[in-house]
């Protein structure tokens, strides 16, 4: 799938550096058609960082490795991260420590960072966005009730704000699609900065 504008004889390509089926889907809701191309990054990072540092950097790299393999296009890379207690939760690695992950966040507020680099043919750009997300006092078959969908497995933080994760979920204070995993507006503005020409 390929975003192509014709400028003259000027054609511009939009690619999605990840293979989020979240950000792929916030893309098309804008009926843009685009590449995907998933980049094969190191996701470590140094425990002294920040969490803004940490998604800067993250979708810094995957937006370079996959911007090297197509230099004529416009590339976007994204990374997003849970933090509670100033720990950084990933993916749960089993339903176990998904249901600790949930135990924790009950009742409580939490921060989630989305970084976001694109990268065009002459310049790039690079922003986060945090948005602090408040569940509501969680019982124990609520928990387990979530956790057997399924749907925490493959989720930093253990829940998906976009699927029956938003049933936890008492407020947000910031940008919904950024918790989903790609701020869409400020994406979409930032594009328009570096010249990419959308049909809106």
């Amino acid at each position: 799938m390929k975003q192509i504008v014709r400028l003259g004889d000027f054609m511009q390509t939009l690619i999605l550096a990840s293979s989020s089926p979240r950000r792929k889907e916030l893309l098309e809701s804008l009926h843009l058609t685009f590449e995907v191309s998933s980049s094969d990054v190191d996701e470590s990072f140094q425990s002294e960082w920040t969490p803004e540092e940490i998604v800067m950097e993250l979708a810094r790299r995957k937006a370079q490795y996959v911007a090297k393999q197509h230099p004529s296009a416009y590339v976007i890379g994204s990374d997003t991260i849970v933090v509670a207690d100033g720990q950084v939760l990933g993916k749960p690695k089993s339903e176990q420590e998904a249901v600790a992950m949930l135990e924790s966040l009950s009742g409580r507020t939490h921060a989630v960072y989305t970084g976001v680099t694109i990268i065009s043919p002459t310049e790039h750009t690079h922003f986060f966005e945090k948005t602090d997300v408040e569940f509501w006092e969680l019982t124990a078959d609520e928990i387990l009730s979530y956790v057997d969908t399924k749907e925490p497995l493959d989720k930093a933080g253990a829940y998906g704000i976009q699927g029956y994760g938003r049933l936890l979920v008492k407020r947000i204070n910031g940008d919904y699609y950024s918790v989903v995993g790609l701020p869409l507006s400020k994406t979409i503005r930032e594009l328009k900065k570096l010249g990419f020409q959308l049909p809106f």
